[in-house]
Formats: structure tokens, sequence, C-alpha cells
């Protein structure tokens, strides 16, 4: 019984063992696939990957031969916007500077003229140069000549003196033996004078220059060997200035004219270096020169006195025409009222005349045509020639109304205001 029991617990429990043994088969296959897809799954994976990994390299091999591509087209793209660009700023460029070339190219065709004509120029500068050094030598040669000649006495140096003197008088535009006389004779107190020019003023005045200063010491001055000779011989020459001055003083020529004659006499230098020379020694000359009624003078300072005796002369004559235009004035108007009245009479004979005509034609017409046109009515054979119509003048003589008497008293007025203007 145990046995039988035992065999049929061991059936029971296969009996219950079979499903679970089943199922457990059924999961170990289950798994065994399961792995088996899990194997394949990681192969799939494996050959996945590679094949991820191969298209990985073949898309960064074709991203970087696109890449690649895409850059050069990029450079290409570049270099031809950078070139067109360049060539855009040189034709900008060339733009810009095209007129700052034409203004060089016309600089420099400017600089060649200029090169050229102060070449041109440069020759004759040269050749300036040369005939003025030959001028300056030919001055030193007259001045040397000149200084010779002053050195020979007192009497070159008073013809010099005088000659200067005579082209400065005309020069300012006095005539000689009109405006100015040379070496007049004056009789005085002290005795007969003779001075160097007498220049007549307007209104019969006159004023006197002297022209014999001495120019000895001022000359040894310039041949001296040293300073203090030289020096020595300009004080000389201002010594003999004022010497010369004082005695100019003491002759008193302005005593010896009329009263309107200037109070004063020109003593005249015949250079302006002269008179610096001795002012330079003596600066209280010209104040001293004054005081005594000597007035000194250079070739400059005379030119300018001469040409105020000219403007003076001037307006005299001025004045001495203005008083001829008056006179010629007063009798134009003389004459025009002489003539004015003739005008009148004509004016009235001429207005009779009229009269007399109007007259003459109305006695024609009412005494005389009336009959004579009935000559026509009783059919008269008068040659085809008719009897003229004669009209009376109605136009009158215009009257002269200026020369009316208040007009007379007028007119002499307005002249004399004419003539006062022109004075």
């Amino acid at each position: 019984m145990n046995l039988d029991a035992v065999l049929l617990a061991l059936l029971a429990a296969l009996l219950a063992a079979i499903p679970a043994l089943a199922w457990a088969f059924m999961e170990r296959g289950r798994a065994n696939r399961a792995e088996a897809r899990a194997l394949e799954l990681q192969d799939a994976a494996a050959r996945l990957r590679v094949m991820e990994e191969q298209e990985a390299k073949n898309a960064a091999f074709l991203q970087s031969q696109a890449a690649a591509a895409i850059a050069e087209q990029v450079m290409k793209r570049a270099d031809e916007t950078f070139h067109n660009r360049e060539q855009l700023a040189q034709a900008r460029l060339e733009a810009q500077l095209k007129p700052v070339a034409e203004t060089l190219a016309k600089f420099q065709e400017q600089v060649v003229a200029v090169e050229k004509t102060r070449a041109e120029e440069t020759g004759g500068l040269k050749e300036q140069i040369s005939q003025l050094l030959q001028a300056s030598t030919a001055t030193q040669a007259e001045a040397r000549k000149l200084s010779a000649a002053l050195r020979r006495g007192a009497g070159v140096q008073g013809r010099w003196g005088e000659q200067t003197l005579r082209n400065v008088l005309e020069a300012a535009g006095l005539h000689n033996r009109y405006d100015f006389d040379e070496q007049t004779s004056t009789d005085s107190e002290e005795g007969r004078r003779r001075p160097d020019v007498t220049v007549r003023l307007p209104g019969g005045a006159v004023f006197v220059i002297d022209a014999k200063c001495s120019l000895n010491a001022f000359l040894e001055a310039q041949d001296a060997a040293d300073e203090a000779a030289r020096e020595a011989a300009y004080m000389r020459h201002a010594q003999s200035v004022r010497t010369h001055m004082q005695g100019l003083s003491a002759k008193a020529y302005w005593d010896q004219f009329d009263q309107g004659s200037p109070d004063f006499v020109a003593m005249f230098i015949p250079g302006d270096s002269f008179l610096a020379a001795a002012l330079e020694r003596l600066p209280e000359l010209m104040s001293e020169a004054m005081d005594r009624r000597v007035l000194v003078v250079t070739p400059t300072t005379l030119f300018a006195l001469c040409k105020a005796v000219v403007y003076g002369w001037r307006v005299e004559e001025q004045a001495a025409n203005a008083q001829e235009i008056s006179k010629l004035g007063r009798e134009l108007y003389k004459r025009l009222s002489v003539m004015g009245g003739h005008a009148a009479s004509v004016g009235k004979a001429l207005e009779q005349a009229v009269g007399k005509y109007n007259a003459f034609v109305g006695s024609l017409e009412s005494q005389v045509m009336t009959q004579a046109r009935r000559f026509e009515d009783l059919k008269v054979d008068h040659e085809g020639k008719a009897l003229a119509e004669l009209a009376p003048v109605e136009t009158g003589v215009r009257p002269l109304a200026k020369l009316a008497s208040d007009g007379e008293a007028a007119e002499p007025g307005r002249l004399a205001a004419l003539t006062t203007q022109v004075r």
C-alpha cells in the first residue's frame, strides 16, 4: 500500500510537475530564443555601428569635400570680389587723381616755361649787370674827374654849383629870364651886391639864392689816410659851411628888394651828402641859420620850394584869368543887351509888317477880288489862270521875354557871382 501510495504520489507529483516542466522548457526555449535574438541584435547593432561609423566617415569625408569646395568657391568669390573692389578703387583713385595729374602736368609746363623765361632773363640780367658795371665804372671815372676838377679852385666849384642850381630850378618848372635871373647886381650901403640867382615871386616879390659854398674840406676828407685826418677835414668842412652862412646873413639881401619880398636868403649846397656831413658835426647849424634868416637848401629841398613858387604863379595866373573872364563877361553881356534890343525892334517891325499884310489882304479880298471874279461870271477867257486865295497871316511874333527890365537888372548880379566862383 505504501508503495502504491508512493507511486501514486510520485505519479501525482509528476503529473503536477509536467506543466511546470513544460513551462520551464518553454521558458528555456524562450530564453534561448531571446538570447539568440539578443546575440542577433548585438550583431546587428555591431554591424549598424560599423555602418554608422562608415557612414559617418563617408559623411565626414563628403562634408570635408563639400566644405573644401565651398571654401574654394568662397575663396574664388572673395578673390573676384577683392579684384573687382581693387579695380573699382583703382578707377576711383585714378578719377580722383586725374585733376591732380592734369594740374601737375600744367604745373610742369609752367615750371618749364618759367625756367625758360628765367634762363632768358638771367642772360638779360647778366648783360644788364655787365652794362651796369660798365656804367658804374664810367660814373666812377667821371666822379674822379669831377673831384679832380673841383679841387682846382673855388671858380670851378662855383660854376658847378651854379649849373646844379640852374638844373634844379628848370626841373621845378621855372624858366630863365622869366621866372628867375642869374648874376643880377644890386646896390646897397656896403656896395654893389651880385647874388647868384634871384627868383621872382607872385606880386613882384623876389628871394635870393646863393651857390658859393666851398667843398675843399669835404673833398680832402674823401682822400684822408686815416680816421683822425678824415674827421678833422669834416670838421673844417662844417666850419666852412657855418662861416659862409654867417657871411651870407651879414649881406642882408632881403633889405635890397621890395617890402613884399621874404626876409630870408637861400644858401644852396649842391649835394645832400655835403650838408649831412656838416650837420653831423654841427647839429645846431640849421637852427642857427634860421635865426640868421638863412635857409640852407639842397637840390631836394630847393626843388620842393621852387615847386611852391610855380604853384603860386599858377594861382596868380588863374586870378588874372578870372579878372579877364569877368571883363569879357561884362562886355559880352553889354553886347547881348544891344543885340537883344535890335532883335526886339525886328520883332516889332515884323509884327507891323504882318498887320499891314493882313490889312492889304482884307482890302484886296473885299475891294478887288470881288470885282475880278465877276469876269468869270461873264465867261471871260482867262487862259486857265485862276485867281489865288489869299489867306491872312495868323501867326504872331514871339516876344523876347528875357529882355525885360527886371531881367536886365538881375543878369549883372549873376555874372558877378559867376566871376566870384571862377576866382
